[in-house]
């Protein structure tokens, strides 16, 4: 029987494993330059996280103290050899200082026990710098506007939403800010995303993926913007149609994954419609688009859906909560009538505000299956009813026509797809 390993030999290899991964990604960044032309290599490295390892090992003994100093006197040490390197090179990089110091410090980590963390962690500075030429082209493409896009989404996930109470306040108790928020987030995120997508597929980008990708944000301002570029370039008005009809496609399958988040129970019913309506429209684009449209003319310029502000965001997070309040006051005014008669006027202007408000009631047993069911469709054929209005009034009959055709043939079978679900339940 072969001996086994004394029972601390594990944190000592791993300590050398990660001064080694980390060490083989630094020596091959600079591996043109001359022997002893660089800080530190391979060997250093690997040494530096045996060092880590073993220094490690000593604090149950010594206390703390060694790997203080070890770091205290290789900050120095590095301070020295960054100050001659700037005289020498002009380069102010500190990337090989900082993850030197790192090195030693996830030695000690995996001395501990900590081998798969330390080892994980060694392999994302690995692969963090060696995509230095990749993250800082991604920087350049980044424009302003998407960064603070970004870092708002990311103030209202990460900072705000944590510390929302989750339970029922206001009237009716239908105001629950978590909930709220996060709904919130969930549109934001989709349409930053779609914004994203859109930048990333560049100027080539036809319009049918326009279409695809502007939906994902809101049908209804690509639309807009897809019939203006109708009027501006009617030769390539077919491939346009085939666009918008794809946009409100997409929007559909938006809302079954609003559904999902907040009240799977209608996924059954609700989200097999819209599902069967957004397959229908997807179809009937790509089939239109396949059959009309000159490809050659099909490379279109029209900019991507400008991301989802903090601004914005307030502002649908105040008509959400209205919303919230107003359906079931309304409910409890008027019934029924008064519901569909909300949905239908909420549904000109935004789907999302009242599908949220009505999955949340469904889901609370306060609006039946067949109430909710209605009420939703009301409100989608509603704001369907708006975007063909401004199809049909910017991009004229040529471009009205075949929508209304395409939406009528989605919304009749995403109608009966529903029907025949409700009967199987």
């Amino acid at each position: 029987m072969l001996p086994t390993s004394p029972p601390d030999a594990s944190g000592l290899v791993a300590a050398l494993a990660v001064g080694l991964l980390i060490g083989l990604e630094r020596g091959w960044n600079n591996r043109e330059l001359p022997e002893g032309g660089r800080v530190a290599g391979l060997r250093t490295f690997t040494l530096t996280g045996l060092l880590g390892g073993v220094l490690g090992h000593l604090q149950p003994i010594f206390g703390p103290w060694p790997l203080l100093g070890s770091l205290l006197g290789l900050s120095l040490l590095l301070t020295m050899s960054y100050g001659r390197e700037v005289k020498l090179s002009g380069n102010l990089s500190a990337t090989t200082a900082v993850t030197m110091l790192l090195t030693l410090a996830l030695g000690a980590f995996a001395s501990h026990g900590n081998v798969e963390l330390a080892l994980a962690a060694a392999v994302i500075v690995a692969v963090l710098l060696n995509l230095k030429p990749t993250l800082h082209g991604w920087l350049k493409l980044i424009e302003h506007r998407e960064l603070i896009a970004s870092l708002q989404l990311l103030v209202l996930t990460v900072v705000v939403l944590p510390y929302l109470p989750n339970t029922g306040l206001g009237p009716y108790g239908a105001l629950n800010p978590y909930h709220l928020w996060w709904a919130v987030i969930l549109i934001a995120g989709m349409s930053l995303a779609s914004h994203f997508a859109m930048r990333l597929t560049g100027s080539q980008r036809g319009v049918l993926w326009t279409g695809i990708l502007g939906g994902m944000a809101s049908s209804t301002v690509t639309t807009l913007a897809l019939a203006r570029y109708a009027s501006q370039q009617p030769s390539i008005v077919n491939g346009v149609v085939s666009g918008i009809i794809a946009s409100s496609g997409v929007m559909f399958f938006r809302m079954a994954i609003l559904i999902s988040a907040i009240n799977a129970a209608l996924l059954s019913t609700s989200g097999i419609a819209l599902s069967v309506a957004g397959s229908l429209m997807l179809c009937i684009a790509l089939w239109r688009w396949r059959r009309e449209t000159n490809h050659a003319e099909d490379k279109n310029k029209v900019g991507a859906m400008p991301p989802f502000g903090l601004g914005t965001a307030l502002g649908f997070s105040a008509f959400l909560a209205f919303m919230a309040v107003l359906v079931p006051a309304t409910k409890q005014w008027l019934g029924s009538s008064g519901i569909y008669m909300l949905s239908t006027v909420s549904g000109l202007a935004d789907v999302d505000a009242i599908l949220i408000s009505l999955a949340r009631m469904h889901k609370n047993e306060d609006l039946s299956i067949v109430t909710t069911s209605i009420a939703l469709g009301l409100a989608t054929l509603a704001n369907m009813s708006t975007k063909l209005v401004i199809a049909w009034t910017t991009g004229g009959a040529q471009v009205g026509k075949p929508v209304a055709i395409s939406y009528f043939v989605a919304l009749t079978g995403g109608a009966i797809a529903f029907g025949l679900a409700l009967n199987f339940r």
